[in-house]
């Protein structure tokens, strides 16, 4: 699994401290060895408006406030994201019922499979 997550830029949109350690923990348990994190979509746009992502990770709700510009600016250049959240899928628009869905707490090999999900080729 490490060879797919190699060299992959990784954005993660999260809000709190221990859940992005953990999260950049399991990453690099994956491989990836370039994760940019991001606590507000103000942060989460000026850095995918001045850097290339292979992928996203985007908390739904950010102290308080959805996460859906990012969605939207990361749908409009076409970088692949999943949402994560302590809420299943309570929260999400009716346009992002279909987007992946990580539920936190989530194990590393959830986070493999959903990132794999997102960094393979359409079909």
């Amino acid at each position: 699994m490490s060879k797919l997550f190699a060299g992959r830029r990784i954005l993660i949109v999260e809000d709190e401290m221990l859940v992005l350690m953990e999260t950049q923990d399991m990453l690099a348990d994956l491989g990836c060895d370039s994760v940019i994190v991001a606590a507000t979509n103000e942060q989460a746009i000026a850095l995918v408006e001045a850097q290339h992502f292979d992928a996203a990770l985007l908390d739904l709700n950010l102290n308080g406030v959805r996460s859906y510009p990012v969605a939207d600016f990361l749908a409009a250049r076409g970088v692949p994201f999943a949402f994560t959240t302590s809420y299943g899928g309570h929260g999400l628009r009716d346009s992002d019922r279909e987007r992946p869905l990580l539920v936190k707490p989530f194990e590393v090999a959830a986070l493999g499979r959903l990132l794999t999900s997102l960094l393979s080729p359409p079909r």
